[in-house]
Order: C-alpha cells, then sequence, then structure tokens
C-alpha cells in the first residue's frame, strides 16, 4: 500500500451529536472510554499498510488537532511516511471547504506532486468499523475498476439516510442515489438495500480528472452519480471480505484464560455511522458485555491512541462498621484509566479516564467522559455526561424524562445528555 494515499473527512460540524460538539468537532468526539471517533480510521490505516495520510478538518478542529500530535507522531518521512492536517487555505479563492469533494479539489496540488501516488483511498473520520484496505484495495485491481464504493446491506427503511447503489451480478454500479424516498432494493431481498459507507477508492488520475472537470461539491450527492457512464465504477460489499483474524483473549468453563486466533465475524461485519446521539450511544453499549458487538481487545487490529498518564483503575471497598460494606462494583462495563469506583455500582456502562463514583450511588447503560464526578447516591441511567462535570450528592439523570427534558437534552430514545461542564467543579 506503499502508493496509497488515505484522505480522511474531518471537517463536519455534526450538529446533530449535539451538545457533545459544542467545543469539538465530530471525529474529536471520545468513544469507547480511552479514544476519540477518529482514532478508529486512522488505526484502520495503519492496520491496513496505510502510511500517507492527509486529514482534512475544519469546524472546531483544535482539540482533534491536539490530540493527533500528541498520540499520532509515528510517522517516518525518511521512508515516505507522513500524516498531514490540511486546513483550509482558500488556495483556491476565499472560501472555507464547502463539501468533501470541494474539501479534496482545493488540495489537488498535494495529490499532484506526489509521483509516486498510485491510488487515493477518502475516508469518514466519524464511524465505527474494522475495515483492511488492502483488501479493498486488491479487490479493485481484480475488478479493473477505476472508481470503487465500499458497501453494506441495510434494511430499507434505513437507506433513506444513506447513498444507495444498483449493482449489476457482477457489482458493477448502474445506479447511485443519494438519500432516496424509495432505496433500490437488492435483487432478490426487497428487505434490504446496499448503502455506501463514504468509503472510495480512486486511481489517482481518475481523481484529479474528475475534480478538475467536474463541479460537484460532495462525492456521495454530486460527483458519484456523474461518474457512472464515464468510468468503471464498482461495489465492494463490505460483508462478504475475508473476516479479520485476530488474537482474542477468551475464557474456559474453569475461567482459564487463553489467547486463540478467530474469526472476529462480528468486527467484520460492523460498521456505525454514529452521526446522532442515540447511534453514538448504542455504538458504545455494543463495547460492552462478555461478546462485544464490537471488540476492543484484539492483538492483531489494534485500535491506537493517546494515552494519558494516569495510574490504574480502582475499586474500593468501603466498610465503615462491622455491619456495612460498599463494594466498588463494575459489571459489563469499559473503565479508563485513573477511575475510582468507591463503593458504587456500575453496569453496562463506558468510563473514560479520571472519573470517580463515588459510594452509594449506581450508574447504569451510560457513557461517562473524562474528568467526571459522580457524587455520593446519585442515580445515573442511560445518560451521556460530557467532561468536566462534578455531579452533586443525591442528583438523579435518566429517571424522570421530564425532567431531565426540562435542563438537558433527551433523544427520541430516551438518552439523557449533559453538556460539558454544566455542573462546577
Amino acid at each position: 500500500m506503499k502508493d496509497t494515499l488515505a484522505i480522511i473527512m474531518a471537517g463536519g460540524k455534526g450538529e446533530r451529536l449535539s451538545p457533545l460538539t459544542r467545543d469539538r468537532s465530530k471525529p474529536a468526539v471520545p468513544f469507547g472510554g480511552a479514544y476519540r471517533l477518529i482514532d478508529i480510521t486512522l488505526s484502520n490505516c495503519i492496520n491496513s499498510g496505510i502510511y500517507k495520510i492527509m486529514v482534512l478538518p475544519q469546524y472546531k478542529s483544535q482539540s482533534m488537532v491536539d490530540h493527533i500530535e500528541a498520540g499520532w507522531n509515528i510517522f517516518s518521512f525518511d521512508l515516505g511516511h507522513y500524516l498531514r492536517i490540511v486546513s483550509p487555505q482558500m488556495r483556491s479563492g476565499e472560501r472555507w471547504y464547502e463539501g468533501t469533494a470541494d474539501s479534496v479539489r482545493q488540495n489537488s496540488y498535494l495529490l499532484e506532486r506526489d509521483r509516486y501516488l498510485g491510488h487515493v483511498l477518502i475516508l469518514s473520520g466519524d464511524h465505527v468499523y474494522k475495515m483492511d484496505y488492502s483488501r479493498f484495495r486488491q479487490a479493485h485491481e481484480a475488478a479493473g475498476a477505476q472508481v470503487s464504493i465500499a458497501v453494506i446491506e441495510v434494511d430499507r427503511e434505513m437507506a433513506r439516510s444513506y447513498g444507495v447503489v444498483e449493482v449489476n451480478p457482477d457489482f458493477s454500479i448502474r445506479g447511485f442515489h443519494e438519500k432516496p424516498e424509495d432505496p433500490v432494493c437488492i435483487p432478490g431481498d426487497e428487505g434490504h438495500a446496499l448503502a455506501s459507507m463514504g468509503i472510495y477508492l480512486f486511481d489517482r488520475a481518475v481523481l484529479l480528472e474528475v475534480l478538475e472537470e467536474l463541479e460537484g461539491k460532495d462525492f456521495g450527492h454530486d460527483i458519484i452519480p456523474s461518474l457512472l457512464d464515464r468510468y468503471k465504477v464498482v461495489a465492494y460489499p463490505y460483508k462478504a471480505q475475508n473476516h479479520i483474524r485476530d488474537y482474542i483473549w477468551t475464557s474456559d468453563d474453569q475461567g482459564r484464560r487463553s489467547l486463540k486466533l478467530m474469526d472476529c465475524s462480528a468486527d467484520s461485519g460492523y460498521w456505525r455511522d454514529v452521526g446522532n446521539l442515540d447511534a453514538y450511544w448504542n455504538a458504545n453499549m455494543d463495547l460492552c458485555g462478555v461478546d462485544p458487538y464490537f471488540n476492543l481487545y484484539g492483538q492483531l487490529w489494534p485500535i491506537r491512541t493517546y494515552r494519558r498518564q494516569l495510574p490504574p483503575a480502582k475499586f474500593v471497598f468501603a466498610k465503615e462498621r462491622e455491619s456495612e460494606g460498599r463494594v466498588g462494583k463494575a459489571l459489563d462495563s469499559l473503565v479508563g484509566q485513573g477511575c475510582i469506583i468507591s463503593g458504587a455500582m456500575v453496569r453496562n456502562s463506558v468510563l473514560s479516564p479520571n472519573v470517580v463514583v463515588q459510594s452509594w450511588s449506581q450508574v447504569d447503560e451510560s457513557v461517562i467522559m473524562d474528568d467526571v464526578t459522580i457524587g455520593r447516591r446519585c442515580k445515573i441511567k442511560k445518560a451521556i455526561i460530557d467532561k468536566g462535570n462534578h455531579l452533586p450528592e443525591g442528583t438523579e439523570i435518566g429517571l424522570n424524562p421530564r425532567a431531565d427534558a426540562e435542563r438537558f437534552t433527551v433523544t427520541p430514545r430516551g438518552i439523557c445528555v449533559v453538556p460539558r461542564g454544566y455542573f462546577g467543579g
């Protein structure tokens, strides 16, 4: 993959993720207790052998830039590797990026000056999935494609929110419809459609030609539909790719642990566009449980990130009298570095670094971000609590939707979202 450049779109406002995107861009939103969303895409690149990466930020990007500079300084320029953060430079006019295709067009000079570049991979910085892009590239070349689009099967009702492709028997694309009212079904399967994952692989020369000749601002809405009569455009079915094999910790009936090389079938078919708060909460909950839908614990396909220098998590048994003990527990949960669970119960939740849960409190099915303190006797259920909140003793969130809605954002599914720093320190 030495001649492949990955371009990661990281400039969206993420308005449907507000208030989590009030002070940060969507790819910078924390995920999984230790990561930012953009870490997923960056890790896929590194694990696939891609070491030429451009990140295109725009709105409220400073926290993401700080995170990348602190945690992703792993590239050797002498070996031809780089990770470039390319902010809007207004080289082609007094304007910011106006869409995915426009952002690449404004930086096409960077594609032109790398004479060893053969392919360009267009990616989103805010999706959750594992994908070996080298297999995508192999399928692209085997099909003789000039443009390839990764697609995934979705319910037809869900397909209305995506770009939907029509394919021939050889998976060449004959139609592309952006967010259609009546999605075209998969032949022989009226309940499902093929949705674009927003992952495009271009031959470099084709991409430069397209960006020069076509004026569209977005790949999905403008560019892709215009290519079908001019180039060979092929769909790459994500679920049909070979499963990623990885070493995963397993336990037998006696509780003995061992590393086993396994087909991570769930991971290989897992893709989530965390475009709204309910989808974001769901994706975090998918990490919990004995057999998570998305596994962060593989040895061959690690998810990398910047790690703060914090001590290990601690679970405190506090005993004030002989007859009374308070046990700190976390069940089916992810608990980050520096967390202290002191005489409290945490279930099916994701705790980011440096969270403190004090005595007699309960946290269920919630996402708690960095540097949050949950005081004594609090009850938190189905909530997302952003950074820097210090909940007073007896606070209840997620138990009374009407009361919650008067103070916070409550999603259609009933998830209560507490913005950053709502409760003072």
